[in-house]
């Protein structure tokens, strides 16, 4: 082969592969969450992207932004919505007005972990609760966990529900956790999460309430020295697209988006499960004291004026019976 020949295949091949680029543009997207590197949730997102990445041949990078360093939950929602960015990782609470089934899956003492949450996510009921989802412009690609929410106090350690009395609990924005709190005749306090801490040191709050991993995460153990292991609330997290995103993806990246979610949302699990065992080790570590609940009865009594009031709503009433039903 000689020069000339050599040099026009070269310039083929080049003219080849600048064609391809030309009709396969990279996609740039930006995905969201709250939780700092390292943790469960980041883990699992940036092995979604990779996936991503991979399958579409470098079509789609997603970049993952964490610690909500483009903005809380409440403004990630507005920008995935109006397309500023693309992918999200979200709490179930706020996303339930587009979705009112997910207000069953935030009702205290529903579930008894969380395999018990997901027999019912990983079926019909998720499924339902996806469509509505994605018709408000949430497509869900993965259910993650949420983990389970127990109380945790600074100078008092709470062993039954009348040790809650009086005593200022920090909540989110949330009605069905200010409902709880108050049927357990504590004070709610609405506080930004970021700000709890602060609030144990200023002595705004007694007590607040999370799971183990964002517990230790977070260094609220050093203030808060007693746990009751109630597991009140446990809810799920979910792996977002905008339909913005989805509606502009043929079936062949529909199906790899989909099955990278379902994918990342069995690793992120695993790797929430590994999280609670090592995070539990550490906080006890540095002398946080543990009191487990033997008899939930006396709580799911008190919680029967919140139950009631969401039996009594059409649009929950039906997801609701269903759980119940199937104890």
């Amino acid at each position: 082969m000689n020069k000339q020949t050599k040099l026009r295949n070269l310039l083929v091949a080049l003219a080849c592969g600048l064609a391809a680029a030309a009709a396969w543009p990279q996609s740039a997207l930006r995905a969201w969450n709250t939780h700092p590197e390292g943790y469960p949730v980041t883990e699992a997102m940036k092995s979604f992207a990779q996936d991503v990445d991979t399958a579409t041949r470098g079509k789609y990078k997603i970049q993952v932004f964490s610690n909500a360093v483009l903005g809380d939950q409440v403004k990630a929602i507005a920008m995935l919505k109006s397309g500023e960015i693309e992918v999200a990782e979200f709490n179930s609470g706020q996303l339930s007005e587009f979705a009112p089934g997910l207000k069953a899956f935030n009702l205290p003492f529903l579930f008894i972990d969380a395999a018990h949450m997901f027999r019912y996510l990983d079926g019909k009921i998720g499924d339902r609760l996806a469509e509505q989802l994605k018709a408000s412009g949430y497509v869900v690609l993965g259910w993650y966990n949420g983990g389970a929410r127990s109380f945790y106090c600074a100078g008092k350690a709470p062993v039954k529900p009348e040790d809650m009395v009086g005593l200022r609990v920090r909540v989110p924005q949330s009605e069905v956790y200010t409902e709880m709190v108050k049927l357990l005749g504590a004070t709610p306090v609405v506080l930004p999460y970021k700000d709890v801490l602060d609030g144990f040191q200023q002595g705004k709050i007694d007590c607040a309430e999370g799971n183990l991993p964002s517990f230790e995460a977070t260094g609220h153990y050093k203030q808060a020295k007693f746990m009751l292991l109630d597991n009140h609330v446990i809810s799920p997290e979910m792996l977002v697209v905008s339909t913005k995103l989805w509606n502009s993806l043929d079936d062949r990246e529909k199906a790899i988006f989909k099955e990278a979610g379902a994918k990342s949302a069995r690793l992120m699990r695993d790797l929430w499960e590994k999280r609670v065992v090592s995070a539990r080790a550490a906080v006890a570590k540095d002398g946080v004291q543990f009191t487990p609940v033997k008899d939930f009865s006396p709580y799911v009594r008190k919680m029967s004026p919140l139950y009631g009031k969401y039996m009594a709503d059409p649009a929950v009433r039906g997801d609701l019976f269903a759980i119940i039903g199937n104890q």
